[in-house]
């Protein structure tokens, strides 16, 4: 195997099929990535059972020819490079990388134990890269962060009609965002759906972020137990975990809420000043009300704060619910819209946040909402 690239192709390849890898593996190979040179191309990836990633780069390719070596390892060497080509070769059991008079030596991971490449599920539809990789972040931050409940830390994806609906809970918070889904015209009947590993996915989404539109795949049935993206450039895949998400429809009904309506950034602003004497685990406290305010505290016996904010409260004369603030932070972190409209039905019950859209969106779907519960005891 030898072949020369330019450094940033080479650095922009085996960073995305990196994203893979797992942190740490008890099977050295698991921690490879596998490149293989052909005439014109260089091909990156890397698989470790639950993930597999794939991108390529143009390269002048002077002997075909395929290598492992530890894929972190070869990222760190990619980033300190100097610029221009490099010239990459497999010298007995060992591959070299040099460029601008620089000149690394990684010692080879054996290919006969590398796990062989998964064969992807078909592609069922499309969908704006760009869109749901913003999509994701929405959604993920209400996803859980035990792996001792890998169902949970997950994203759901259920592709519906012309629909693409993603949601995360960790049963204290729901996240639920959709977007435009275009099926393939031959794709199988049914709709796509699957839960997959919330910190992946983010990773993916991220890396396919600028590729324009992005494929996803999954077998009728969900046989393969896979998942797939395809994108200009990169193909991956995340494997399915055990269970299911409980479903958002029932939780989203509220039954006559209240409904309160608040500036985005000064609420924002106001949770990071109060909650600064929030003990851990314990919780801020709204009270919103019929004269156009809403009360903000947190603390108990020496150390309290508190700030008021204007709100407009209809369908009570006064409301009050409390949240853990950093999970109240991280709901309002999702938004773009200035304003922000509250769904309440009291203390201890679910609270519906959703973005008020601006006088030039007001014809505009609802597609992004974020459901919190309140704590039942309030100080």
């Amino acid at each position: 195997m030898e072949f020369t690239i330019e450094r940033s192709a080479l650095a922009e390849a085996v960073a995305c099929a990196a994203r893979s890898l797992p942190a740490r593996s008890a099977v050295p190979v698991l921690g490879g990535l596998l490149l293989d040179a052909r005439t014109g191309r260089l091909r990156v990836s890397g698989f470790d059972h639950e993930a597999f990633a794939e991108t390529g780069a143009p390269a002048d390719t002077a002997a075909e020819g395929r290598v492992l070596v530890l894929g972190r390892r070869l990222a760190d060497i990619c980033k300190v490079l100097p610029e221009g080509r490099v010239a990459c070769a497999l010298e007995g059991s060992r591959f070299t990388v040099e460029g601008g008079g620089t000149r690394f030596g990684l010692s080879t991971l054996p290919l006969e134990e590398y796990p062989a490449l998964p064969a992807l599920p078909e592609i069922r539809g499309q969908v704006d890269a760009a869109e749901f990789a913003v999509a994701v972040g929405q959604v993920v931050v209400a996803a859980g962060r035990d792996d001792s409940l890998p169902v949970l830390t997950g994203v759901r994806l259920r592709a519906h009609g012309d629909r693409l609906t993603l949601s995360a809970s960790d049963r204290y918070r729901y996240a639920v965002r959709s977007l435009p889904w275009k099926p393939e015209p031959d794709a199988a009947a049914d709709d796509l759906e699957a839960v997959l590993p919330g910190r992946r996915l983010t990773d993916l989404a991220r890396a396919a972020a600028r590729s324009g539109t992005l494929r996803p795949g999954l077998n009728a049935g969900g046989g393969s137990g896979l998942v797939s993206f395809e994108a200009a450039g990169l193909r991956s895949a995340l494997r399915l975990p055990e269970g299911r998400l409980p479903r958002s429809d029932k939780l989203f009904a509220l039954d006559d809420p209240s409904v309160a309506l608040v500036e985005r950034g000064p609420l924002g602003e106001a949770v990071r000043r109060v909650g600064v004497v929030a003990e851990p685990n314990s919780p801020i406290r709204l009270d919103f009300s019929a004269d156009g305010r809403l009360l903000l505290q947190a603390g108990y016996e020496d150390d309290v704060a508190s700030q008021r904010i204007p709100a407009a409260l209809t369908g009570a004369p006064e409301v009050s619910v409390a949240f853990n603030p950093q999970y109240l932070l991280d709901a309002l972190q999702t938004f773009t819209s200035d304003r922000i409209r509250f769904e309440l039905l009291g203390p201890g019950q679910r609270v519906l946040l959703s973005g008020v859209p601006g006088d030039e969106d007001a014809s505009r779907e609802v597609t992004h909402r974020h459901l919190l519960m309140s704590v039942r005891q309030l100080a």
